[in-house]
């Protein structure tokens, strides 16, 4: 017998999709997160940037309500991510950047899982098309190239046609072609009404996908905002490195 499907609402709501407001979090003595806040609105894309210890990877644990923080608050669909009920967790998508897919099922066979589970087995295919998963849609996950897994992970993330979609590297390790499909496909999620939030290291990535973008550096948001308005008319390369420059205040 197949799961009962959930009887989800994915009206979008009104104000932020995701807000984030003063932040904070500890691993041990090490502040990771320190006063943090910024916000995703509802049909637009959000690219977050920072370098490597920035604290990106622990704020979108956070806010997909994987991790506790020590303070501050994060509201995902205006619920506490951490606390919130399993009908909302469905209207949530989630690519994490390495693991989450079991090894030892078929990538189709995982995606018609995760289908059935949120009610939404009937986008398998599109997804399937739109990534060219068919060619190792048989294939069992662990035997996937890392560009492989990445594109079933995006799938399973976006099959539930979730109202936020955290995507963290979304395409990492992919070819040009893929990328270029990669970023249609978000642009889609994005004009049904979706709010995606991508993580990325590419400035081409966020150039041509962000309708906003936020910069972190050592735990806090040191600029957002439009492309244009975070260059200042320049370059976001050059922009981005400027403001993450240890002692850079703004």
């Amino acid at each position: 017998m197949a799961p009962a499907q959930p009887d989800l609402d994915f009206t979008v709501v009104s104000g932020p999709a995701v807000d984030v407001q003063h932040l904070t979090h500890r691993y041990g003595r090490t502040l990771a997160l320190d006063d943090l806040s910024w916000s995703a609105d509802s049909a637009a894309i959000t690219c977050v940037l920072g370098p490597n210890g920035a604290g990106k990877t622990t704020a979108m644990e956070i806010a997909e309500g994987l991790r506790r923080a020590d303070g501050g608050s994060v509201r995902v669909l205006d619920a506490d991510p951490w606390s919130a009920s399993a009908e909302h967790r469905a209207r949530v998508g989630v690519m994490l950047q390495d693991g989450g897919l079991p090894g030892s099922v078929g990538a189709g066979r995982f995606l018609d899982h995760v289908g059935r589970l949120v009610g939404r087995s009937d986008r398998v295919p599109a997804l399937v098309d739109a990534l060219d998963i068919g060619g190792f849609v048989q294939t069992t996950v662990r035997r996937l190239s890392g560009g492989q897994r990445q594109r079933v992970a995006l799938a399973a993330a976006l099959v539930g046609e979730p109202a936020v979609a955290f995507l963290d590297e979304p395409t990492a390790g992919l070819d040009p072609h893929a990328r270029l499909d990669v970023w249609d496909l978000i642009r889609a999620e994005r004009d049904r009404g979706c709010a995606v939030i991508v993580t990325t290291h590419s400035f081409e990535e966020a150039e041509r996908l962000a309708d906003k973008v936020v910069v972190m550096a050592a735990g806090r948001s040191v600029a957002e905002g439009p492309v244009a308005t975070i260059a200042d008319g320049g370059d976001l390369e050059t922009a981005y490195f400027a403001l993450t420059r240890p002692g850079h205040t703004r």
